[in-house]
Parts: structure tokens; sequence; C-alpha cells
């Protein structure tokens, strides 16, 4: 109900461009006075519990050298991760107002992280308590604000998503009602940032805007609420809503292969939505290619992500939105990285600068010239490699020794954004995703991301060792074998990384369109490897996040040319090398003992001349992602030949509404991130409940 304070009189609007920058003089645009009502109560926040740690087992002790990386291991426990943690990024704080600061980006800096732009945030909002009103006193203000958060989030500023348009959110598309919907979507999405614990009810969406407009409010709340943008995550007051049907029917039957961040998160999703569903995971373990690996020895311990890490972007991030209801303070991966020569030697600061700033300039260049280049070389595509390397020569970048070695390692930098070698990235579409990608700090999550999959994990019906070798669907429904039994259902979601579509293992039956089959063949699904080391104790100092090696053999490049120190969040003194570009495939032919002598010489080789003694391990994993029959890769790369819309394709559902795809493979806007494999969870389930409404599949 709207409040007795609401001004009287219909919201009026003619122009959907003007929705969410308030009012103008002469126009009939929709005001904030018109459309909501001026009090509202504050919201309550729901108490966040620390995660349960009581089902955690011990794993046993490894040889110092190992390649094993898929039995399973939990995260540490709260109380072993070390809590002399950075100050939480900004933004994570709490309050939907500092989420807005976080909204905006300005001119990208580089900085040497797994990323191709990098965005400086405006924290412009104040930091708001859990129970603060977000709400400010310029009602014109507080709609911008809200605009920001839902852009941050990925909704236009002043037009429909195509899911928002499938759904029929409004009757009809670009008039005042649009734009009135917009204000209002972006007000409920606002209300529920800001206190992201809490369960957010439609009678409190409603509590601010004017009654006239329920039907808009009805319309906003549940597009957002079906399709996982309010009301998600791993709160006590959200998970204890989520674990059953939201209005006590069951619509269909759902088999979702493969129990990693899509699927976990499509699992939880399809119950609240009223779907009976079996999760089938080849692995003894949960998480896919999140993998978190508890590493210990001689009195020391922590938690090693041996798959996704780094959350790369927090502004409007759903990873970011787990650690606040978690608790979770995050850790800003800090942008000082200092480079080492093969001789141990540190590069010099000018030398360092000087390449740095011709490496951005190569690939600016590039990427402003590409249409030119593509119908110079006469071809619809090129390697960016060799664009970048003809660029070089044109411009003479990098013409002694020391500078071609600095450029090699911007370039192994790039091979590991991409997981895959430059000579095999698209020129034209390379970076496809660059305009969707989230701002913000780069961070890590104390105790490792795993923790959010065995949060995702808990009371869902999964079926491990379970590897599904047949995909059988048609009229009547679908059947799935796997580990010899049979699986039938109404529906099936396949979350399958890229890799395993490549290799063929799993039959469908009829075969996939052509078109499909096409687009898993031209995508790339590229190799990213390390090396993850406990130590006694942390010789490389605290005042650094990472630091960077160079190689003198270009084929090389990649090998241990990056380290990530994970010690203020893991729990113990633990150190990470990166293996890159064609180095990561060799890699997976050497022996573990021998690579984790190569990154001893090379640790030694840098602090020994410094008086700082570098000791031997007391544990060290190599990871074989290339070898992992579950994987086959490490995440997805545009390769020559392919585009953006490839994505797409593999998003596509195929046999009338019957088999349904995820993963990060298949989301355009935010490729190889553990939150875009998050997010296409919630694209499929939403998806899935508007093809069972449609056809009727299942009884409500």
């Amino acid at each position: 109900m709207a409040s007795p304070e609401a001004p009287p009189g219909p919201a009026l609007s003619g122009d959907p461009n003007s929705a969410g920058s308030g009012s103008g003089s002469g126009s009939d645009v929709s005001t904030p006075e018109n459309l909501v009502a001026q009090s509202e109560a504050p919201l309550e926040p729901a108490p966040v519990s620390p995660s349960d740690q009581s089902d955690r087992t011990e794993t046993e002790v490894e040889p110092p050298a190992s390649d094993t990386q898929d039995d399973s291991s939990d995260p540490l426990p709260d109380a072993q991760i070390r809590d002399d943690f950075s100050e939480p990024a900004a933004g994570e704080r709490s309050g939907a107002a500092t989420e807005a600061g976080r909204a905006i980006s300005v001119a990208p800096t580089r900085k040497r992280r797994r990323r191709k732009k990098f965005f400086t945030e405006i924290n412009g909002g104040p930091s708001l308590s859990r129970n603060r009103r977000y709400r400010l006193a310029d009602p014109a203000k507080e709609i911008d604000m809200e605009a920001l958060i839902a852009i941050s989030v990925g909704f236009p500023v002043d037009s429909l998503t195509e899911e928002e348009i499938e759904a029929n959110v409004v009757s009809v598309l670009g008039g005042s009602e649009q734009a009135n919907y917009i204000i209002i979507r972006n007000h409920i999405l606002a209300r529920w940032r800001s206190n992201v614990s809490m369960w957010l009810t439609f009678e409190q969406a409603l509590e601010a805007i004017r009654t006239e407009h329920r039907t808009l409010v009805h319309s906003a709340y549940y597009f957002l609420l079906e399709h996982g943008y309010i009301n998600f995550g791993l709160a006590p007051a959200i998970t204890e809503v989520k674990l059953r049907s939201a209005d006590g029917g069951e619509r269909a039957n759902v088999v979702i292969v493969g129990a990693g961040m899509a699927g976990l998160v499509a699992a939880r999703q399809l119950v609240f939505l009223g779907f009976k569903v079996v999760v089938l995971e080849g692995r003894a373990r949960p998480g896919g290619r999140v993998r978190s690996k508890k590493m210990s020895g001689d009195g020391v311990e922590a938690a090693a992500d041996l798959g996704g890490s780094v959350l790369t972007g927090i502004n409007g991030n759903p990873l970011g939105v787990l650690a606040r209801q978690l608790g979770l303070p995050l850790h800003k991966v800090r942008d000082v990285c200092p480079l080492y020569l093969p001789n141990g030697k540190a590069v010099n600061k000018d030398v360092d600068s000087k390449v740095e700033v011709s490496f951005n300039k190569l690939l600016d260049r590039v990427c402003n010239l590409r249409q030119s280049m593509i119908e110079e070389v006469k071809s619809i595509d090129v390697p960016l490699g060799t664009a970048l390397e003809a660029f070089r020569h044109v411009y003479n970048v990098a013409g002694n020794p020391q500078e071609r070695m600095l450029l090699d390692w911007h370039l192994a930098n790039l091979e590991y954004a991409n997981a895959s070698l430059m000579s095999n990235l698209s020129m034209a579409y390379w970076d496809q995703d660059d305009p969707y990608e989230m701002g913000g700090d780069h961070c890590f999550i104390p105790g490792g991301n795993e923790r959010f999959v065995r949060e995702f994990a808990k009371d869902l019906p999964i079926f491990y060792g379970r590897t599904v070798e047949s995909i059988r669907y048609g009229l009547d429904g679908v059947l799935v074998y796997a580990g010899g039994q049979e699986f039938r259902g109404d529906m099936v979601l396949c979350t399958v990384p890229l890799g395993v579509l490549k290799k063929g293992t799993i039959e469908f039956v009829p075969e996939l369109p052509q078109r499909k089959l096409d687009a898993i063949s031209r995508l790339g699904f590229g190799l990213l490897n390390k090396v993850a080391m406990l130590f006694t104790y942390n010789f490389w100092g605290a005042d650094i996040d990472t630091f960077g090696h160079l190689a003198e053999d270009p084929s090389m490049r990649g090998e241990f040319f990056l380290f990530y120190s994970y010690h203020s969040v893991s729990g113990g003194p633990l150190l990470i090398a990166l293996v890159a570009g064609e180095a990561a495939i060799k890699f997976e032919m050497m022996s573990p003992v021998e690579s984790v002598n190569k990154v001893l010489d090379i640790l030694r080789g840098i602090f020994t001349p410094k008086g700082i003694v570098v000791p031997d391990p007391v544990q060290a994993v190599c990871t074989r992602w290339g070898k992992d029959h579950f994987a086959y890769g490490s995440y997805s790369y545009v390769a020559i030949g392919s585009s953006g819309d490839d994505y797409d394709i593999l998003s596509e559902s195929v046999g009338d509404g019957r088999v349904f795809f995820a993963g990060e493979a298949t989301n355009k806007q935010y490729p190889a991130t553990m939150h875009g494999a998050l997010l296409s969870g919630m694209r499929e389930a939403a998806n899935m409940l508007r093809v069972a409404k449609r056809r009727g599949i299942g009884s409500q």
C-alpha cells in the first residue's frame, strides 16, 4: 500500500528514454513524486550466521609434490582462517547507495590482472549500515542512484532486456508504462540490494509505490524473483525459502547434468519455482572447476583455489552478494606487481612502465583498426597474435632483448586472461565481452571459493559418481543414462564444460542441431594450470599480492610468469604460480616434482640474493585441467572464426523445450568467469519455467 504522504494523481510518462533520469521541465516524463511514495518503513536485516562447518572432513596429507586434484577436500573452517585481512573492498560493506557509487566506471587504467580492461571505481555514495534506509531526500537523485545499481547488475539504462520483453512485463513497448516499469524495477532491485540478507516480499516492494502502479510492481517483482535478480544467495532467510516450492505446486521433473556453479544455482532456483530436480555429478564432489584444496603439513595449513579463484570485478557481482551474506570480508588484490628478470634481478621501473604503455598502445591500435586490417589481409578473421606482431614491427616496439621479454610477459598475461595462445585468439572478437564487464576491484574470498559451492549443495538431491553417457529427448520427455542407471524427466539441463561437449563424450539422441554443433566446434576452450605451494613461513612479503617472472624463451613466456600470494586469505603461507599459453600445455607432460623444482629455482633466484632463505614447501599440488575428464580444459575463449554469437547459440534449448544448456561458455556477457556460470544457471531456471508454463509440462 502507498503511504498517506503519497501525492495525488497518477504518474504520467511519454518518453521511455527518461526512465531513471528524473523529471524535466515542460515534459510529461514520470516524476519520482508521482511514482514513488514519500515514506517507507526501514528494512530490518536478517541475521547472518557463519557457514556451517560441521560436515567438513579432513583429507589425508599428500606427498610434498602431487598432481592429484580431484579427490574431495574442504575449505578451512572460519576459525582457521587468518583474520588479518585488508580492508574489505569498497562497496562490499553494505548498502545500496554504496553499490550505486561502485556502478560508475571511468577511463580504464591497465593493471596486471586476469582481465582485458580495467575500471577505476568511483565510490560516490556513503557507506550505509544494513538497517539504514537507503532512500535519499531528493527523489530525482534517488531514482538516479537506483538506476546506477540496475546498470551495475546488467540492466540497460532506458530500455528492457530481451528477458523482460519475452516475459511481457509491460503491455506496450516504448511508452509511459515501460518508463514507469523501469523505475519500479530499479527501485525493487535497489531495495533488496540494500539488505541482501533479507527476503524481500511483494508487500514490502509495494510499500513505497503508489497503489495505481500495483500491476507494474507485480510484474517487476516477479520478473526479478523468477530470474534470480533478488532474493538469491546463501543468507539463512533466503535458503529457508528457496528449498521449497514458492506456491506448493510441482511443475515438472528436471534432470541436471553437472554439480558445478551453474548446476547448483539452477537446482536451487528450480526447486523454489516448483520443479522437482535431481543432480547428476561424475566427480565425488560438487563444484566442477571451482575447487578449493586443503593443504597442510608441519603445523601450517591453507585452502588453495585450484580452479576459479579471483572475483573479477565486484560491481554488481552476485558472488560479492554471497560474500556479504556469509559475512566474508573481500580481500582486494593490490595492483603492485613487481617483475623480475630470468636472473632474478628486478626489472627497472622506467623500462617496465615504458613497455607496458607500448603494449597497451599496440593493443588499442589493433582493436581500433581491426576492421581495416581484416579487409587488408582479405580474411574473415586473423589471429590476435599475428596482428599484434605486425604492429610491433611497424612501430618498432620492444627492440632490445629485455624489452622483448617484458612484452612477452604482457602477452603471457593476455594468454592467461583468455586461457589460450595468442595464435588461437580471434582478433575481431576476442574482447567481445568487454562492454559487459563488471567494474570494481578484483578480490579473493577468504578460505576458498568452494565455500560457496558447499553452501549451494546443501540439501540438494545430488548423485555423485554418475558420469552421464547419453541424453535422449523427445515429445514425451528425456532419458539420461549415467553410471548404469536411467533417469527420467520432463526436461534436462546440461551444464558440462565446453571441453566435454567438444570431446563428444555425451551422446545426444537425436543428435544436436548442426547450428549448435558448429558453435561448439568454433568456440575455443583453453587451458590454465597452477602450482600451489604451502610453506612454513611467508618469505615473499606481506605487502604484495602478486609478482611476476620473465622468460627468455618466447614460447615458454607463460611458464610460472605470475605468482599469487594467498597468505592473507588462505589460512597459511600459500603461494600459487600460474602457467599459461603454450607452457600450460607442456606443463601437463612434466612430473609434479620437476615442475615444483623449476618454481623453486625461480623463487630462489629472486630472493636468495636478497639474503632471504626459500625453504622447500611442506606440500605442493600441480593441476592438470587439460587431462581432467570432467573438464578437458579451464575456460572458454573466442577462437579465430568464432564470435560472441556462438555463446548465445550454445545457450539455446533444443528439442522443443526439452534440453537446456548452462555454464560459463553459454554466457556471452560474462564468459570464463564464476559469476558467468552462476548467472547462466539462474537464466536457464527462468527459461525452463517459461517453457513449462507455455507447454504445460508437468502438473502444477
